[in-house]
């Protein structure tokens, strides 16, 4: 048996790590998540669009499944899976995210409010005719590499030949590795006057282009409010565009009035339309406005259309400013211009983008002019050959009359050769010595069928051919002559712009920044209720009078306070987090309330709430702390208060939790209870005052394993009575004891 012998390569990890990591992020860089600066176009765009030509689902061509346009591209040139496909496909057909929509679908395609398409199986799709005449039109004439697919079996384009700006056009959004790319939509026919500007003046500026192209046009239109701003974006290739929807004052019923908005923000599209309208409303819930009192989305294919009813009397420009202010009714567009320019990845300036995509014109038409010279020049041989045929057809019958077979008429008509082929006479014999036709024009002759001698027909080949030595002269100027393929270029982008170009959806301005005044709250007395499952909401004070007997059974926490005040809680955790009250559902003694955890940083599932009160009576207050292991202290009030929504309440020994943060009044008594039934009576004036963030000191001595398990405070000529392993103990009858002693043993 021959020994195989171990081969061990021995490389450091760290660069092994390193190649192979540039080399995935590069290949997601190229390959997958940037736009390629020529077409503007991803590979999965790339290849489902070419895969859509090769099959033949051209615009005037019936619709096809997406669910074989998909598995169709899957199978032969994107083996990355059928979402990507998909989705990629059904971006191509939303009007509401693409300035110039490539692909014509039909069915289901999702909605501007976040709503998916059907699956690939129900919806149907075909070329629109933009894509087809500016993308696709010159691949078969030699325009651009064609590259092996995946696994070498087809050919695919490696860039469509497009002849828009279409980076520009539609934009790009995708995220790479370690880097992203975000590229706004633009106006077609502003691209396209900035393309032609530039092209007949390379000298043109940024500045100068934004003559033509004055900013990004959303096909959901908007308005721009930072018109100063994009001067700089453009030169850069990076930046923030400021856009708001766009926001109409409407007459109601009653002398009231609505506003209704009929244009949003592009970033708002989808999910984030759901969210503005729960935002209006938590404005609505929350106070902060009291002028909306209805809010309906009445949006279809038509357009966006959601109204806002306000009261009689309202204040709409103040309302308007406070939806720009506190929603995303503004939002921001972060513009990073990235592209794959030259095989690697760079961020580009208007300019840079323009010049990128005029240079590919002349690329595409020098080759697409190469191909079609190369053609005539092969047509004009042939005619020529036809031509000169007719006038000896007599003698080219007569030659092929005498030959044996195709190779011997083949080799007179191109070299002269007669030796074996049998002619009437001499002088034809010495006529056909003479011949020398190329082994093109021979072909074509040999092949010619008779009906081609008929008189028009002689004729119009001779106008073909009339035709074909123009079409030679025309092809060679514009490769000859940089101006004649400028104008050509001009010409093709003009038509584009004529067939094509639709008005501009975006308003561009210079906005003042949206300042609202927002009411002064009228400070009222309410009360503060929460329930044990965490349910909070506050009601007026009348309401609690009427109720009273019910909200203090089945609320754990009771506190009067004011609706401008804030709710503290104290946790196990030793934190204090708080909430303002107008932050709360304020409604009937009967209404449910909501979670104490969706308005503050306390979270039920990791904490335990050991103390609730209202920060102003805080103020003037002080609190006990009790710990499990037994530590105590009071703290001043005041250093409490804040604005913060989250603060350390109290200092804690690793392993200790807080049992109790109390309110102390006057004349109070503290009893600590251990959890083997050991309870210490004391005085307040036992346990010292101390910072909050000191630890405190030791209430009690516990016994080994023992601890703290409650902490209560009452008043010192007021009966309290707890239940302790189902037997009563009243707390009063307890024998006063001193600060760090064992107390009283309780037995059951």
């Amino acid at each position: 048996m021959e020994q195989i012998q171990e081969q061990i390569i021995r490389t450091e990890y760290a660069e092994l790590m390193q190649k192979s990591y540039i080399d995935y992020a590069m290949s997601v860089i190229i390959s997958r998540a940037l736009p390629d600066v020529r077409d503007g176009l991803k590979p999965v765009q790339r290849r489902t669009l070419y895969d859509m030509y090769e099959l033949g689902i051209r615009y005037d061509k019936p619709y096809r499944k997406c669910a074989r346009i998909v598995g169709d591209t899957m199978g032969k040139y994107h083996p990355h899976g059928d979402s990507s496909i998909y989705e990629a496909l059904v971006v191509m057909a939303q009007d509401f995210k693409k300035s110039m929509p490539l692909v014509d679908g039909h069915g289901n395609f999702g909605s501007i409010e976040g709503d998916g398409a059907a699956a690939m199986r129900y919806t149907e799709a075909r070329l629109k005719k933009v894509a087809q005449e500016a993308f696709l039109n010159d691949l078969d004439k030699n325009v651009v590499d064609f590259v092996p697919n995946f696994d070498e079996t087809e050919k695919e384009p490696s860039v469509l030949p497009v002849k828009v700006p279409n980076l520009l056009v539609n934009g790009a959004d995708g995220i790479a590795v370690g880097m992203a790319t975000s590229i706004p939509p633009h106006n077609l026919g502003e691209v396209i006057d900035a393309a032609r500007a530039l092209l007949k003046n390379p000298e043109l500026t940024t500045r100068e282009l934004m003559q033509y192209l004055p900013g990004p046009d959303f096909p959901t239109g908007g308005i721009v409010v930072n018109q100063d701003d994009l001067a700089a974006i453009y030169e850069t290739g990076t930046g923030k565009i400021r856009i708001r929807g766009r926001v109409e004052l409407e007459k109601a019923k009653g002398g009231k009035e609505k506003l209704v908005i009929t244009e949003i923000p592009y970033p708002m599209i989808g999910a984030n339309i759901g969210k503005f309208l729960n935002d209006i409303a938590a404005l609505v819930e929350s106070r902060k406005t009291t002028d909306i009192v209805d809010i309906s989305n009445q949006s279809s294919k038509e357009g966006i259309r959601i109204v806002l009813e306000l009261k009689k009397g309202a204040d709409a420009e103040n309302l308007k400013n406070m939806l720009y202010k506190k929603t995303r009714l503004e939002d921001t567009f972060g513009v990073n211009m990235l592209a794959v320019a030259d095989g690697r990845p760079e961020t580009l300036s208007l300019r840079q983008a323009l010049e990128y995509s005029i240079e590919f014109q002349y690329e595409l038409t020098t080759r697409k002019y190469r191909t079609l010279l190369s053609r005539e020049q092969d047509k004009k041989e042939i005619q020529e050959g036809l031509i000169k045929a007719c006038d000896v057809i007599d003698l080219i019958i007569e030659i092929l009359r005498g030959s044996k077979d195709l190779k011997e008429a083949r080799a007179c008509l191109t070299e002269g050769n007669t030796g074996k082929i049998q002619f009437k006479s001499e002088k034809s014999r010495k006529q056909a010595a003479k011949l020398s036709f190329t082994e093109r024009q021979a072909s074509a002759i040999l092949e010619m069928r008779l009906y081609k001698l008929i008189g028009l027909e002689v004729q119009a080949l001779m106008k073909e051919h009339e035709t074909t030595l123009k079409n030679i002269a025309t092809y060679e100027d514009i490769l000859e002559n940089h101006k004649s393929m400028t104008r050509v270029i001009d010409r093709e982008l003009a038509q584009f712009k004529k067939e094509y170009a639709a008005p501009r959806k975006t308003s561009i301005e210079n906005a003042a920044e949206a300042v609202f005044e927002e009411k002064k709250v009228e400070e009222t007395p309410v009360v503060f209720l929460m329930n044990r499952y965490g349910y909070a909401k506050v009601i007026d004070v009348p309401a609690y009078e009427r109720n009273k007997e019910a909200a203090d059974a089945e609320s754990s926490y009771v506190i009067p306070c004011m609706n401008t005040d804030r709710i503290c809680i104290f946790t196990n955790t030793g934190k204090m987090h708080s909430l303002k009250v107008l932050d709360l559902p304020y409604g009937k003694f009967r209404d449910k309330g909501a979670p104490i955890d969706n308005y503050s940083n306390y979270s039920s599932s990791a904490e335990l709430l050991v103390g609730v009160c209202s920060m102003e009576s805080l103020k003037e207050r002080r609190l006990l702390f009790g710990t499990k292991t037994g530590m105590v202290k009071i703290v001043r009030g005041e250093e409490f208060v804040t604005a913060n929504r989250t603060v350390a309440a109290t200092r804690l020994a690793e392993g200790d939790e807080l049992l109790q943060a109390a309110l102390l009044e006057e004349n109070e008594q503290v009893v600590l209870q251990s959890a083997q039934g050991c309870f210490l009576k004391m005085p307040l004036e036992e346990i010292p005052e101390k910072k909050k963030a000191a630890f405190g000191v030791r209430g009690m001595k516990l016994g080994e394993k023992d601890f703290l398990e409650a902490v209560y405070v009452y008043q010192s000529r007021t009966e309290m009575t707890i239940t302790y392993k189902e037997k009563e103990i009243s707390l009063n009858r307890l024998k006063t004891g001193a600060r760090d002693t064992k107390g009283t043993k309780i037995r059951v």
